[in-house]
Formats: structure tokens, C-alpha cells, sequence
């Protein structure tokens, strides 16, 4: 496990806010993950993922172009993964569906505006929002601008490297990957009495 400093927590940290690599923090790489700065293996990344997950009083789920449009083989198997996650947890889902900046009128109950995406999280005491088919450069800075501005715990399925400036990051994520995660989190609602356990 490799630890730094600088620990990437829920805010809000402030209105300028360094991002979490000028800080030292840097990407996991294959096989690993990222949880609050801290490098661990992908294994005990999905287990804090599902933790938080099982804990959080609002958890959402952010789908964004990469997943939400039927672009490419493979999309429409995640979505459908990641839709099940959420079902499994309990949560909503609010969409990314492109990065355009949304003005003169922003909803926050309609979907995330990646400029504002503090907005959307307190206009619907989000505490734990997952974020997923998004590219890194919009998620990294919709992830600091939520650091900086709130206290909501943010998760990133990256299908890349990773994002640094969320909570917890987890890298090369495909639909394999998020029915992974989703056994996980199921076995862990059994661990702590959930109902429908087989």
C-alpha cells in the first residue's frame, strides 16, 4: 500500500482547491485502486465502495455520455450492470448526458450540470454520488469542484486510469467489473442483515 500526505476527503475544502496530483496523490496502477489519496489493491477498493455504498443516507448514481449513448459493443451491458448496482443500493440516478455548460436556467433535478455539479448535490443532500462513463478531464474537474464546495463522498468507475480527485477511484472498470462490485456490496447487505440474501 502507498500513502501520501494529502488525503482526498469529502469538503468543503474551499473555493480554490488544488487538485489532488499537484498535492502528490497519483493514479493506481492495473490490479490496484484509489481510496482517499491511498493506494490499495482493486479488491479492498470494491469493498470500500461498497461500504460507503451501504452506509450513505443518499447514494446517487451519476452515468455520464460514455455509458448513457449505445456508441459502441459493450455500452448497453454496462449501463445495464451499472443500473443494477444502483438498484442494489438503492439509489437514484441522475444523468451527465453531455458536458455543455447548461445556462441561463440550470436543474439540478433533471441531471448534473459538469459545471456545476456542487448544485445538483446540494439540491438533493446527495452524501455519496458514483460517478461513471465519463471522461476523466470532465470528471476530474466536476470531482474538485464537488470537493471544494460540499461534503458529498464521491466514487469514480473510471474505464481509464482512474480519477485522483475522487474518494475513491477504480480503474478499467467494464461490466464485469461493476457485477463484481455489485456481488460485493450484496454479500456485504447479507453480512449486515439485508433482507432477500440467498
Amino acid at each position: 500500500m502507498q500513502t501520501y500526505n494529502y488525503k482526498v476527503k469529502p469538503g468543503p475544502e474551499g473555493f480554490i482547491i488544488s487538485s489532488a496530483a499537484i498535492e502528490g496523490v497519483v493514479l493506481p496502477e492495473k490490479g490496484e485502486s484509489l481510496v482517499e489519496g491511498n493506494i490499495l489493491t482493486e479488491m479492498d477498493g470494491m469493498k470500500k465502495v461498497a461500504e460507503k455504498l451501504l452506509s450513505a443516507k443518499n447514494p446517487v448514481f451519476v452515468p455520464g455520455p460514455l455509458i448513457l449513448w449505445n456508441w459502441m459493443d459493450g455500452v448497453e451491458e454496462k449501463a445495464k450492470a451499472f443500473i443494477e448496482l444502483a438498484q442494489t443500493v438503492g439509489g437514484k440516478i441522475i444523468p451527465m448526458p453531455d458536458y455543455r455548460p447548461k445556462y441561463p436556467k440550470i436543474e439540478p433535478e433533471v441531471e448534473i450540470n459538469p459545471v456545476h455539479p456542487n448544485l445538483t448535490i446540494m439540491h438533493h443532500n446527495i452524501d455519496v454520488c458514483v460517478f461513471a462513463g465519463i471522461h476523466s478531464h470532465y470528471a476530474n474537474l466536476a470531482l474538485k469542484l464537488i470537493r471544494g464546495g460540499t461534503s458529498c463522498y464521491t466514487i469514480s468507475l473510471s474505464e481509464e486510469v482512474g480519477n485522483e480527485d475522487a474518494m475513491i477511484s477504480i480503474r478499467d472498470v467494464d461490466a464485469a467489473k461493476v457485477r463484481q462490485l455489485t456481488e460485493i456490496t450484496k454479500n456485504l447487505k447479507c453480512q449486515q442483515g439485508g433482507k432477500h440474501c440467498e
